[in-house]
């Protein structure tokens, strides 16, 4: 074998290899994303345009709680409080500190839920919007101490409620801390609804774990995205525990909507004039 001739073709796919990757580099990642249901690739600005929804397939992607925001909201009405409210490792729970300040790094955000009041379509309401991009909306203290206030703040002011959930559960570094959430927003939202107060929850993808068995599923009116993820139990955990196979729809929305435990599914470019008509029908302007 010649070696000469072999080092110049080592040398030859090297440099095809490094023009391959200089052309790939021109068309930065975020430029476009994949579907994860039909794998077509999309343009981010066609998603924006399209609010987050695959136009091929109608795959609803995530969004922070700041887009939703910008999605439900009139320009301008969102009034965020207790936006400085932070939690602290309490437990001294290992590395839970490093975990905060990466997710409030990588969101920009001091916890996984965003509270305040804002307007939609001229009419006020009280408005939550958990973020899974922050410690995958998990519920610890602050979360809940965030709902828990949000929640009186509406019944105070008589506004009606919106609370946007998606959350992984409650949050294991903080123990028996964070399921003390659960009963603590339940038990405010009983006293707002003896007040008369309208409590509209949204389901988006996933809620899970302690949030579908506390406020989530607490909704006068429950709405929830196409296909989201709603459950507590994960499926392999159920399947071991039943020892049966369950169906290939369990916990998504459309399960739970067959099962009566949600009201309806709105799809995200309807989702504004559908809660703009819930708050007409109850009482708002």
């Amino acid at each position: 074998m010649n070696i000469f001739k072999l080092r110049h073709d080592k040398l030859n796919i090297f440099h095809q290899n490094r023009r391959k990757e200089a052309v790939k580099k021109e068309i930065p990642d975020h430029v476009f994303k994949k579907c994860p249901e039909c794998e077509n690739d999309i343009s981010v600005v066609t998603l924006r345009d399209n609010l987050y929804v695959c136009p091929n397939c109608g795959y609803h992607f995530k969004i922070s709680a700041n887009e939703r925001i910008r999605q439900l909201c009139d320009d301008f009405s969102f009034k965020e409080t207790d936006a400085k409210y932070i939690t602290k490792n309490i437990n001294n729970f290992p590395d839970y500190d490093k975990k905060l300040n990466a997710a409030k790094s990588s969101t920009g955000m001091n916890e996984a839920v965003v509270c305040g009041i804002g307007k939609i379509n001229g009419q006020p309401l009280a408005l939550a919007v958990m973020d899974s991009n922050f410690m995958m909306g998990s519920m610890g203290s602050v979360v809940g101490e965030k709902i828990t206030r949000l929640i009186e703040l509406a019944d105070k002011k008589k506004l009606p409620l919106l609370i946007s959930c998606t959350s992984g559960g409650a949050r294991m570094q903080e123990g028996i801390v964070s399921l003390m959430q659960m009963a603590k927003t339940s038990a405010a939202l009983k006293r707002f609804s003896n007040n008369g107060g309208l409590y509209i929850s949204l389901l988006t993808h996933p809620t899970t774990g302690g949030v579908s068995a506390s406020f989530a599923m607490l909704g006068d009116i429950i709405l929830a995205e196409p296909k989201c993820l709603v459950g507590f139990a994960g499926r392999r955990v159920i399947e071991k525990t039943i020892n049966e196979k369950l169906p290939d729809n369990f916990q998504t929305a459309e399960f739970v909507l067959e099962n009566g435990f949600i009201d309806r599914i709105v799809e995200r470019k309807d989702l504004k004039s559908e809660l703009n008509l819930l708050l007409r029908m109850h009482g708002g302007k």
